[in-house]
């Protein structure tokens, strides 16, 4: 009940500090598996997304986040566990061995939804996207028949600067792109070069 309680809080927050729009542009926010990708310059980034779908749609997408950034103790870890419950990544590598894209696969096998960054950290710089990981690919090549969203979070990094403990109240609008599915025989880099540039046609022309 706190878990619910505090979801219904934190989304009502979002929306009012943010004046989240979301724009279906080339889809519609159907209950279907499907994997969002999105631009990552904020902690927000993945609250956001989550807080502007449907209920339904809502109620079976996870987050995909780092562990060494949400397990410390606390309202973080409560929060991604209780909340979100979000799909957690090992990027120390505490296992050098072992796949760590093995949850989210995971994850993606047993028909959840999911909230993906491949730039893999947040973009504090100029540049409007970092180069994507390979991430995107192989989770691509796991579930090929899944979904994959494009979704470019405009105003979030202004809204939410590093360093500001409050939020600056900006409008913020979440454009959500036409579905990509790897193609047959498509590289692991021509697949990637696509996806980017997917993400990136949905950015407003100032950025």
């Amino acid at each position: 009940m706190l878990a619910t309680f505090t979801a219904f809080l934190i989304t009502s927050f979002a929306r009012l500090v943010t004046g989240a729009r979301a724009l279906w542009l080339g889809c519609s926010p159907l209950p279907i598996q499907r994997l969002y990708f999105a631009n990552h310059s904020s902690h927000g980034d993945f609250v956001l997304i989550w807080a502007s779908l449907p209920e339904t749609l809502r109620r079976r997408t996870r987050p995909v986040a780092g562990a060494d950034y949400w397990l410390k103790p606390g309202m973080r870890s409560f929060l991604i566990r209780k909340v979100f419950n979000g799909v957690l990544l090992d990027r120390q590598r505490s296992e050098p061995d072992a796949d760590p894209l093995l949850p989210v696969k995971e994850a993606l096998a047993q028909g959840d939804s999911l909230i993906f960054f491949p730039e893999g950290t947040r973009n504090l710089g100029d540049d409007p996207l970092l180069p994507f990981k390979s991430g995107l690919f192989h989770l691509a090549r796991a579930q090929p028949d899944i979904e994959l969203v494009p979704v470019w979070i405009a105003n979030l990094n202004r809204v939410m600067p590093k360093g500001r403990a409050l939020p600056l109240p900006l409008l913020c609008t979440l454009s959500f792109g036409e579905p990509l599915q790897l193609q047959a025989d498509e590289s692991k880099q021509a697949f990637i070069e696509r996806a980017s540039h997917a993400l990136l046609a949905l950015a407003p022309k100032e950025v």
